[in-house]
């Protein structure tokens, strides 16, 4: 989550930046006050097991039916900048889901990719197969099978 939230927070800043409204200070508040909201909001609507579940709630979107997303001007609001000055495109879609950042400009073109970190999925499968299977040998060693000085303990070992 972290990964995806620092990637929204740099590409929104990235796009006010360009507009050259707001100084590089309210910036920075802007930025620190949307990475706090962010992670307080999608914390309990974050599924790294179905990266599609509550994609629609971690949406962050602007067009003509809600041309103030709430996150945004939340944030704006906390950091003292007048939304306007932001200078967002006017229907503007970003999806921030596990392992992947993407958006969409306007409502009828083609969602692209901003960040992708599907690289990172192979990994924790690969960690939750490993500890599945160390916490099943030790299982196996404390419910008297063979045993050797250095797998006999209680705990599961983690491979990092």
């Amino acid at each position: 989550m972290r990964d995806e939230i620092a990637t929204t927070v740099f590409f929104v800043t990235r796009l006010v930046k360009k507009h050259d409204k707001l100084s590089k200070q309210q910036i920075e508040d802007f930025a620190e006050k949307l990475m706090t909201i962010l992670f307080e909001t999608y914390r309990s609507h974050w599924h790294s097991d179905c990266p599609s579940k509550g994609q629609a709630f971690r949406c962050i979107r602007i067009n003509n039916n809600q041309n103030k997303d709430p996150i945004l001007e939340r944030a704006c609001v906390e950091s003292n900048v007048d939304f306007s000055h932001l200078g967002l495109p006017k229907e503007m879609t970003i999806w921030v889901d596990p392992f992947e950042v993407c958006c969409r400009y306007g409502e009828k073109n083609h969602p692209f990719t901003v960040a992708s970190f599907k690289g990172r999925w192979e990994e924790w499968e690969l960690y939750q197969q490993i500890s599945y299977a160390v916490s099943r040998a030790s299982s196996d060693v404390s419910s008297g099978t063979s045993c050797d000085e250095e797998s006999c303990s209680k705990e599961p070992r983690v491979i990092p």
